[in-house]
Protein backbone atom coordinates (compact mmCIF):
# COMPACT_ATOMS: atom_id res chain seq x y z
CA UNK A 1 0.00 0.00 0.00
CA UNK A 2 1.29 3.59 -0.87
CA UNK A 3 1.14 4.14 3.03
CA UNK A 4 3.75 2.09 3.73
CA UNK A 5 5.92 3.46 0.89
CA UNK A 6 5.41 7.21 2.60
CA UNK A 7 3.73 8.50 -0.50
CA UNK A 8 0.36 9.07 -0.14
CA UNK A 9 -2.66 9.98 -2.57
CA UNK A 10 -1.86 13.84 -2.16
CA UNK A 11 1.67 13.54 -2.75
CA UNK A 12 1.10 12.35 -6.35
CA UNK A 13 -1.18 15.02 -6.81
CA UNK A 14 1.08 17.42 -5.59
CA UNK A 15 4.32 15.64 -7.93
CA UNK A 16 2.20 15.57 -10.88
CA UNK A 17 1.27 19.26 -10.30
CA UNK A 18 4.92 20.36 -10.38
CA UNK A 19 5.26 17.68 -13.91
CA UNK A 20 2.83 20.05 -15.47
CA UNK A 21 4.12 23.64 -14.54
CA UNK A 22 2.12 23.91 -11.47
CA UNK A 23 -1.64 23.79 -13.10
CA UNK A 24 -4.47 21.59 -11.59
CA UNK A 25 -4.49 18.67 -14.52
CA UNK A 26 -7.40 16.41 -15.93
CA UNK A 27 -7.38 12.51 -16.35
CA UNK A 28 -8.74 9.78 -18.56
CA UNK A 29 -9.82 6.76 -17.44
CA UNK A 30 -7.44 4.15 -16.23
CA UNK A 31 -7.99 0.25 -16.55
CA UNK A 32 -6.25 -1.91 -14.11
CA UNK A 33 -6.29 -5.11 -14.86
CA UNK A 34 -5.72 -8.05 -12.34
CA UNK A 35 -7.31 -7.55 -8.35
CA UNK A 36 -4.51 -8.97 -6.53
CA UNK A 37 -2.55 -6.28 -4.23
CA UNK A 38 -0.78 -5.03 -7.00
CA UNK A 39 -4.01 -3.88 -8.72
CA UNK A 40 -5.75 -3.19 -5.39
CA UNK A 41 -3.38 -0.61 -5.13
CA UNK A 42 -2.69 1.14 -8.52
CA UNK A 43 -6.44 1.25 -8.46
CA UNK A 44 -6.87 3.22 -4.88
CA UNK A 45 -3.94 5.18 -5.31
CA UNK A 46 -4.36 6.14 -9.37
CA UNK A 47 -7.95 6.79 -8.35
CA UNK A 48 -7.50 9.11 -4.95
CA UNK A 49 -5.17 11.23 -6.98
CA UNK A 50 -8.26 12.06 -9.22
CA UNK A 51 -8.37 9.62 -11.91
CA UNK A 52 -11.53 7.29 -13.09
CA UNK A 53 -10.75 3.46 -12.49
CA UNK A 54 -11.72 0.38 -14.25
CA UNK A 55 -10.80 -2.32 -12.42
CA UNK A 56 -10.90 -6.24 -13.96
CA UNK A 57 -10.57 -9.22 -12.02
CA UNK A 58 -11.03 -12.95 -13.82
CA UNK A 59 -11.92 -14.34 -10.46
CA UNK A 60 -14.90 -13.79 -8.35
CA UNK A 61 -13.41 -11.58 -5.57
CA UNK A 62 -10.53 -9.35 -5.25
CA UNK A 63 -7.81 -9.83 -3.22
CA UNK A 64 -5.76 -12.38 -5.19
CA UNK A 65 -3.24 -14.98 -3.46
CA UNK A 66 -2.85 -12.56 -0.86
CA UNK A 67 -6.31 -13.54 0.24
CA UNK A 68 -5.22 -17.05 0.39
CA UNK A 69 -2.34 -16.64 2.64
CA UNK A 70 -1.99 -17.30 6.32
CA UNK A 71 0.15 -14.49 7.47
CA UNK A 72 2.57 -12.34 5.94
CA UNK A 73 6.86 -12.21 6.86
CA UNK A 74 8.32 -11.01 8.83
CA UNK A 75 5.75 -9.63 11.35
CA UNK A 76 3.40 -12.78 11.23
CA UNK A 77 0.25 -10.60 10.83
CA UNK A 78 -3.12 -11.66 8.71
CA UNK A 79 -3.53 -10.17 5.58
CA UNK A 80 -7.04 -9.55 5.91
CA UNK A 81 -6.06 -6.27 7.69
CA UNK A 82 -4.32 -5.03 5.12
CA UNK A 83 -6.78 -6.32 2.13
CA UNK A 84 -9.72 -5.04 4.03
CA UNK A 85 -8.16 -1.31 4.26
CA UNK A 86 -8.26 -1.34 0.30
CA UNK A 87 -11.83 -2.67 0.02
CA UNK A 88 -12.59 0.17 2.11
CA UNK A 89 -11.13 2.63 0.11
CA UNK A 90 -13.06 1.24 -3.15
CA UNK A 91 -16.56 1.29 -1.44
CA UNK A 92 -16.02 4.95 -0.31
CA UNK A 93 -14.48 5.77 -3.80
CA UNK A 94 -17.21 6.92 -6.25
CA UNK A 95 -14.34 6.47 -9.22
CA UNK A 96 -13.05 2.79 -9.18
CA UNK A 97 -15.36 0.48 -10.48
CA UNK A 98 -14.79 -2.82 -10.55
CA UNK A 99 -15.71 -6.13 -12.50
CA UNK A 100 -15.21 -9.90 -11.59
CA UNK A 101 -15.23 -12.83 -13.79
CA UNK A 102 -14.38 -10.54 -16.10
CA UNK A 103 -11.06 -10.94 -18.64
CA UNK A 104 -9.60 -8.96 -21.17
CA UNK A 105 -10.18 -9.96 -24.56
CA UNK A 106 -8.40 -7.19 -26.87
CA UNK A 107 -6.93 -4.17 -26.68
CA UNK A 108 -6.99 -1.64 -29.43
CA UNK A 109 -5.67 1.87 -29.95
CA UNK A 110 -2.43 3.65 -28.14
CA UNK A 111 -1.33 5.83 -25.43
CA UNK A 112 -4.09 8.12 -24.59
CA UNK A 113 -6.82 6.78 -26.49
CA UNK A 114 -7.24 2.89 -25.76
CA UNK A 115 -10.34 0.45 -26.37
CA UNK A 116 -10.33 -2.12 -24.33
CA UNK A 117 -12.95 -4.77 -25.02
CA UNK A 118 -14.09 -6.86 -21.53
CA UNK A 119 -16.10 -10.60 -21.30
CA UNK A 120 -17.79 -10.96 -18.13
CA UNK A 121 -18.64 -14.89 -17.49
CA UNK A 122 -22.00 -14.77 -15.60
CA UNK A 123 -21.82 -15.44 -11.59
CA UNK A 124 -25.32 -16.93 -11.61
CA UNK A 125 -26.26 -14.57 -8.38
CA UNK A 126 -27.49 -10.98 -8.99
CA UNK A 127 -27.32 -8.06 -6.57
CA UNK A 128 -30.05 -9.31 -4.32
CA UNK A 129 -27.55 -11.57 -2.92
CA UNK A 130 -27.34 -11.02 1.19
CA UNK A 131 -24.81 -14.32 1.49
CA UNK A 132 -27.17 -15.67 4.25
CA UNK A 133 -26.07 -19.28 3.12
CA UNK A 134 -29.06 -20.57 2.82
CA UNK A 135 -28.81 -21.82 -1.71
CA UNK A 136 -25.51 -23.50 -0.18
CA UNK A 137 -27.16 -25.33 3.03
CA UNK A 138 -29.69 -27.14 0.11
CA UNK A 139 -27.09 -27.64 -2.87
CA UNK A 140 -26.60 -31.66 -3.58
CA UNK A 141 -23.58 -30.46 -5.31
CA UNK A 142 -19.78 -30.36 -4.65
CA UNK A 143 -17.02 -28.73 -6.75
CA UNK A 144 -12.96 -28.79 -6.00
CA UNK A 145 -12.10 -25.79 -3.82
CA UNK A 146 -9.18 -23.95 -5.97
CA UNK A 147 -9.02 -20.96 -3.33
CA UNK A 148 -7.90 -24.27 -0.89
CA UNK A 149 -5.66 -25.72 -3.72
CA UNK A 150 -7.95 -28.74 -4.04
CA UNK A 151 -7.46 -29.83 -0.90
CA UNK A 152 -11.36 -29.58 0.15
CA UNK A 153 -14.60 -29.28 -1.52
CA UNK A 154 -17.61 -26.39 -1.61
CA UNK A 155 -21.15 -26.84 -3.23
CA UNK A 156 -21.80 -26.26 -6.35
CA UNK A 157 -23.28 -22.92 -5.12
CA UNK A 158 -20.98 -20.64 -2.94
CA UNK A 159 -19.17 -17.99 -1.59
CA UNK A 160 -15.37 -17.82 -2.52
CA UNK A 161 -13.89 -16.81 0.78
CA UNK A 162 -14.92 -16.27 4.03
CA UNK A 163 -13.45 -12.60 3.54
CA UNK A 164 -14.50 -12.25 0.06
CA UNK A 165 -15.54 -9.30 -1.39
CA UNK A 166 -17.59 -8.34 -3.30
CA UNK A 167 -19.76 -10.76 -0.17
CA UNK A 168 -21.91 -12.36 -3.27
CA UNK A 169 -21.86 -16.16 -4.33
CA UNK A 170 -21.28 -17.91 -7.34
CA UNK A 171 -22.38 -20.56 -8.74
CA UNK A 172 -19.94 -23.13 -10.46
CA UNK A 173 -22.29 -24.35 -13.83
CA UNK A 174 -20.14 -27.71 -14.78
CA UNK A 175 -20.35 -28.49 -11.12
CA UNK A 176 -24.39 -27.31 -11.05
CA UNK A 177 -27.36 -30.27 -12.00
CA UNK A 178 -29.32 -27.52 -13.58
CA UNK A 179 -32.64 -26.54 -13.75
CA UNK A 180 -33.97 -30.28 -13.17
CA UNK A 181 -32.56 -29.20 -9.40
CA UNK A 182 -33.41 -25.83 -8.48
CA UNK A 183 -33.28 -26.29 -5.25
CA UNK A 184 -30.93 -23.18 -4.47
CA UNK A 185 -33.18 -21.12 -6.42
CA UNK A 186 -36.48 -22.32 -4.14
CA UNK A 187 -35.06 -21.47 -1.11
CA UNK A 188 -33.51 -17.88 -2.02
CA UNK A 189 -36.23 -15.58 -0.79
CA UNK A 190 -34.55 -12.45 -2.78
CA UNK A 191 -34.59 -13.66 -5.72
CA UNK A 192 -30.97 -13.48 -6.00
CA UNK A 193 -30.17 -16.55 -8.26
CA UNK A 194 -30.38 -16.73 -12.41
CA UNK A 195 -29.60 -19.54 -13.89
CA UNK A 196 -30.09 -18.23 -17.15
CA UNK A 197 -27.35 -15.53 -17.10
CA UNK A 198 -25.32 -14.86 -20.33
CA UNK A 199 -22.01 -13.67 -20.44
CA UNK A 200 -21.76 -10.30 -21.41
CA UNK A 201 -19.10 -8.03 -23.80
CA UNK A 202 -18.53 -4.32 -23.32
CA UNK A 203 -16.05 -1.67 -24.33
CA UNK A 204 -13.88 0.37 -22.05
CA UNK A 205 -12.05 3.94 -23.63
CA UNK A 206 -8.96 4.73 -21.29
CA UNK A 207 -5.92 6.59 -21.16
CA UNK A 208 -3.55 3.65 -20.34
CA UNK A 209 -3.59 0.53 -18.30
CA UNK A 210 -1.69 -1.21 -15.88
CA UNK A 211 -1.31 -5.23 -15.97
CA UNK A 212 -1.06 -6.52 -12.73
CA UNK A 213 -1.96 -10.07 -13.37
CA UNK A 214 0.30 -11.44 -10.55
CA UNK A 215 1.82 -15.16 -10.14
CA UNK A 216 1.08 -18.95 -10.62
CA UNK A 217 3.01 -21.61 -8.68
CA UNK A 218 5.64 -23.29 -10.68
CA UNK A 219 3.66 -27.18 -11.39
CA UNK A 220 4.99 -28.99 -9.12
CA UNK A 221 4.08 -32.28 -11.01
CA UNK A 222 6.56 -31.51 -13.72
CA UNK A 223 9.47 -32.24 -11.01
CA UNK A 224 8.61 -36.22 -10.89
CA UNK A 225 11.26 -37.33 -8.40
CA UNK A 226 9.66 -34.90 -5.81
CA UNK A 227 6.63 -37.43 -6.22
CA UNK A 228 4.31 -34.75 -6.00
CA UNK A 229 0.98 -36.21 -7.33
CA UNK A 230 2.11 -39.71 -6.47
CA UNK A 231 3.07 -39.15 -2.69
CA UNK A 232 -0.21 -38.13 -0.36
CA UNK A 233 1.89 -36.42 1.84
CA UNK A 234 4.36 -33.98 -0.54
CA UNK A 235 2.26 -30.54 -0.96
CA UNK A 236 3.51 -27.42 -1.63
CA UNK A 237 4.43 -24.13 0.43
CA UNK A 238 1.15 -22.39 -0.87
CA UNK A 239 -0.57 -25.59 -0.32
CA UNK A 240 0.48 -25.64 3.51
CA UNK A 241 -0.09 -22.32 4.01
CA UNK A 242 -3.83 -22.24 3.49
CA UNK A 243 -3.47 -25.71 5.95
CA UNK A 244 -2.30 -22.88 8.45
CA UNK A 245 -4.81 -20.65 7.98
CA UNK A 246 -8.00 -21.07 10.16
CA UNK A 247 -10.58 -20.73 7.65
CA UNK A 248 -8.43 -23.33 5.25
CA UNK A 249 -9.32 -26.90 4.71
CA UNK A 250 -7.99 -28.44 8.20
CA UNK A 251 -9.54 -25.44 10.08
CA UNK A 252 -5.71 -24.16 10.55
CA UNK A 253 -4.64 -27.97 11.77
CA UNK A 254 -1.25 -28.73 10.22
CA UNK A 255 -1.94 -32.56 9.51
CA UNK A 256 -0.97 -35.07 7.25
CA UNK A 257 -3.36 -35.48 4.36
CA UNK A 258 -2.98 -39.50 4.37
CA UNK A 259 -4.18 -40.19 7.72
CA UNK A 260 -5.18 -36.66 9.28
CA UNK A 261 -2.46 -36.95 12.01
CA UNK A 262 -0.49 -33.94 13.83
CA UNK A 263 2.62 -33.24 11.74
CA UNK A 264 5.68 -34.38 14.18
CA UNK A 265 8.41 -34.18 11.39
CA UNK A 266 8.30 -32.24 8.37
CA UNK A 267 10.82 -31.36 5.75
CA UNK A 268 10.70 -28.08 3.36
CA UNK A 269 12.55 -28.53 0.32
CA UNK A 270 14.05 -25.43 -1.25
CA UNK A 271 14.31 -24.31 -5.10
CA UNK A 272 11.66 -27.09 -5.60
CA UNK A 273 12.05 -26.40 -9.98
CA UNK A 274 13.75 -22.89 -9.51
CA UNK A 275 17.52 -22.59 -10.09
CA UNK A 276 16.98 -25.40 -12.57
CA UNK A 277 17.92 -24.70 -16.26
CA UNK A 278 15.09 -27.92 -17.23
CA UNK A 279 12.31 -25.78 -14.79
CA UNK A 280 12.76 -22.57 -13.50
CA UNK A 281 16.19 -20.79 -14.33
CA UNK A 282 16.03 -17.97 -11.89
CA UNK A 283 15.37 -17.54 -8.14
CA UNK A 284 11.83 -16.27 -6.80
CA UNK A 285 13.60 -14.50 -3.92
CA UNK A 286 10.94 -15.30 -1.23
CA UNK A 287 10.76 -18.79 -1.23
CA UNK A 288 13.50 -18.78 1.55
CA UNK A 289 11.71 -16.38 3.73
CA UNK A 290 8.00 -18.59 3.38
CA UNK A 291 9.39 -21.50 4.68
CA UNK A 292 10.79 -20.29 7.28
CA UNK A 293 7.33 -18.55 8.38
CA UNK A 294 5.78 -21.70 7.95
CA UNK A 295 8.65 -23.70 10.30
CA UNK A 296 7.21 -21.11 12.42
CA UNK A 297 3.60 -22.38 12.39
CA UNK A 298 4.40 -26.01 12.69
CA UNK A 299 6.31 -24.99 15.96
CA UNK A 300 3.36 -23.17 17.32
CA UNK A 301 1.15 -25.79 17.04
CA UNK A 302 4.07 -29.08 17.83
CA UNK A 303 6.79 -27.33 20.15
CA UNK A 304 8.54 -30.53 19.80
CA UNK A 305 8.26 -31.04 16.33
CA UNK A 306 11.01 -31.86 13.99
CA UNK A 307 11.55 -29.12 11.02
CA UNK A 308 14.14 -29.25 8.45
CA UNK A 309 15.04 -26.94 5.87
CA UNK A 310 17.26 -28.22 3.00
CA UNK A 311 18.57 -25.66 1.28
CA UNK A 312 20.79 -24.27 -1.69
CA UNK A 313 21.73 -20.71 -0.02
CA UNK A 314 19.53 -18.97 2.07
CA UNK A 315 18.04 -15.72 0.47
CA UNK A 316 16.74 -13.20 3.43
CA UNK A 317 18.19 -10.38 2.76
CA UNK A 318 18.05 -6.79 4.53
CA UNK A 319 15.21 -6.34 6.75
CA UNK A 320 14.37 -10.08 6.74
CA UNK A 321 17.93 -11.26 8.34
CA UNK A 322 16.21 -10.37 11.47
CA UNK A 323 13.42 -12.97 10.87
CA UNK A 324 16.09 -15.76 9.76
CA UNK A 325 18.46 -15.18 12.98
CA UNK A 326 15.24 -15.33 15.16
CA UNK A 327 13.88 -18.90 13.42
CA UNK A 328 17.08 -20.33 12.09
CA UNK A 329 17.99 -21.88 15.77
CA UNK A 330 14.90 -23.52 16.15
CA UNK A 331 14.99 -25.61 12.98
CA UNK A 332 17.59 -28.09 10.93
CA UNK A 333 19.00 -26.65 8.47
CA UNK A 334 20.70 -28.85 5.71
CA UNK A 335 22.64 -27.18 3.03
CA UNK A 336 21.92 -29.52 0.36
CA UNK A 337 19.46 -30.06 -3.27
CA UNK A 338 17.08 -32.88 -2.74
CA UNK A 339 17.74 -35.87 -5.16
CA UNK A 340 14.57 -37.66 -4.51
CA UNK A 341 12.04 -38.35 -2.21
CA UNK A 342 10.45 -41.68 -1.88
CA UNK A 343 7.21 -43.04 0.39
CA UNK A 344 6.96 -45.69 2.42
CA UNK A 345 4.06 -47.21 1.09
CA UNK A 346 3.14 -49.04 4.35
CA UNK A 347 3.41 -45.82 6.45
CA UNK A 348 3.29 -43.07 4.01
CA UNK A 349 6.05 -41.66 5.63
CA UNK A 350 8.27 -40.16 3.41
CA UNK A 351 12.30 -40.47 2.34
CA UNK A 352 14.09 -37.55 1.63
CA UNK A 353 17.26 -38.12 -0.02
CA UNK A 354 19.64 -35.66 -0.21
CA UNK A 355 23.70 -35.06 0.00
CA UNK A 356 25.20 -32.65 2.57
CA UNK A 357 27.20 -29.90 1.03
CA UNK A 358 29.28 -29.30 4.31
CA UNK A 359 29.36 -32.77 5.50
CA UNK A 360 29.78 -34.79 1.70
CA UNK A 361 27.06 -37.43 3.88
CA UNK A 362 24.40 -38.89 2.03
CA UNK A 363 21.30 -38.26 4.00
CA UNK A 364 18.06 -40.79 4.39
CA UNK A 365 15.73 -38.23 6.55
CA UNK A 366 11.85 -40.20 7.02
CA UNK A 367 9.43 -37.10 7.79
CA UNK A 368 5.98 -36.79 8.03
CA UNK A 369 5.32 -34.69 5.01
CA UNK A 370 7.21 -32.66 3.01
CA UNK A 371 6.68 -28.97 1.52
CA UNK A 372 8.10 -28.40 -1.52
CA UNK A 373 9.15 -24.68 -1.85
CA UNK A 374 8.02 -23.74 -5.52
CA UNK A 375 9.09 -20.61 -7.43
CA UNK A 376 6.37 -17.75 -9.30
CA UNK A 377 5.85 -17.96 -12.74
CA UNK A 378 4.22 -14.67 -14.47
CA UNK A 379 0.55 -15.35 -15.62
CA UNK A 380 1.83 -13.70 -18.47
CA UNK A 381 4.45 -16.27 -18.93
CA UNK A 382 0.62 -18.73 -20.21
CA UNK A 383 -1.48 -15.59 -20.76
CA UNK A 384 0.01 -12.76 -22.98
CA UNK A 385 -1.48 -9.55 -22.93
CA UNK A 386 -3.44 -8.91 -26.05
CA UNK A 387 -0.77 -5.83 -27.42
CA UNK A 388 2.52 -5.69 -28.88
CA UNK A 389 4.15 -6.16 -25.25
CA UNK A 390 7.75 -6.91 -24.64
CA UNK A 391 8.59 -10.19 -21.87
CA UNK A 392 11.92 -11.59 -20.82
CA UNK A 393 12.97 -14.87 -21.19
CA UNK A 394 11.06 -15.94 -18.30
CA UNK A 395 7.57 -14.32 -19.18
CA UNK A 396 7.93 -11.55 -16.97
CA UNK A 397 6.52 -8.31 -18.76
CA UNK A 398 9.79 -5.56 -19.37
CA UNK A 399 10.42 -2.65 -17.46
CA UNK A 400 10.40 -1.14 -20.88
CA UNK A 401 6.90 -2.76 -22.17
CA UNK A 402 7.33 -1.61 -25.93
CA UNK A 403 3.66 -0.02 -25.66
CA UNK A 404 3.40 3.27 -24.30
CA UNK A 405 0.59 3.47 -21.89
CA UNK A 406 0.86 0.16 -20.56
CA UNK A 407 2.93 -0.99 -17.50
CA UNK A 408 3.36 -3.77 -15.97
CA UNK A 409 3.24 -4.05 -12.13
CA UNK A 410 4.33 -6.06 -9.32
CA UNK A 411 4.86 -9.98 -9.61
CA UNK A 412 4.36 -9.65 -13.18
CA UNK A 413 7.78 -7.51 -14.11
CA UNK A 414 9.45 -10.05 -11.68
CA UNK A 415 9.51 -12.18 -7.95
CA UNK A 416 8.24 -9.61 -5.46
CA UNK A 417 6.91 -10.23 -1.89
CA UNK A 418 4.03 -8.19 -0.97
CA UNK A 419 5.17 -5.08 0.33
CA UNK A 420 7.55 -4.43 -2.48
CA UNK A 421 4.41 -5.40 -5.21
CA UNK A 422 2.79 -2.59 -3.15
CA UNK A 423 5.65 -0.14 -3.75
CA UNK A 424 5.74 -1.40 -7.48
CA UNK A 425 2.30 -1.06 -8.13
CA UNK A 426 2.43 2.72 -6.78
CA UNK A 427 5.14 2.93 -9.20
CA UNK A 428 3.11 1.92 -12.03
CA UNK A 429 0.03 4.02 -10.98
CA UNK A 430 1.82 7.38 -11.02
CA UNK A 431 3.02 6.46 -14.47
CA UNK A 432 -0.41 5.56 -15.54
CA UNK A 433 -1.60 8.80 -14.44
CA UNK A 434 1.15 10.75 -16.42
CA UNK A 435 -0.06 8.76 -19.43
CA UNK A 436 -3.59 9.82 -18.90
CA UNK A 437 -3.19 14.08 -18.94
CA UNK A 438 -5.34 15.10 -20.60
CA UNK A 439 -3.07 18.37 -22.55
Amino acid sequence: MVRETGLTSSAFVEILLAYKGGKRMAYKSILVVGGGISGLTAAVEASEAGSEVYLVEEKSYLGGRVAQMNQYFPKLCPPNCGLEINFRRIKQNPRIKFFTLSEIESIEGEEGDFTVTVTAKPRYVNQNCTACGKCTEVCPAERSNEFNYGMDKTKAIYRAHAFAFPMKYVLDREACLGAECGKCVSVCEYGAIELDMEPKSFKLNVGSIVWATGWEPYDATKISYYGYGRHQNVLTNVMLERMAAHNGPTGGKIVRPSDGKEVKTIAFVQCAGSRDENHLAYCSGICCMASLKQATYVLKQAPDAKVSMFYIDVRAMGKYEDFYNNVKDKINLIKGKVGEISEDAETKDLIVQVENQETGEIMRERVDMVVLATGMVPSTAGSKVPAGIVYDEDGFIASETGKPGIYGAGSVKKPLDVASSAKDATAAALKALQSTVRR
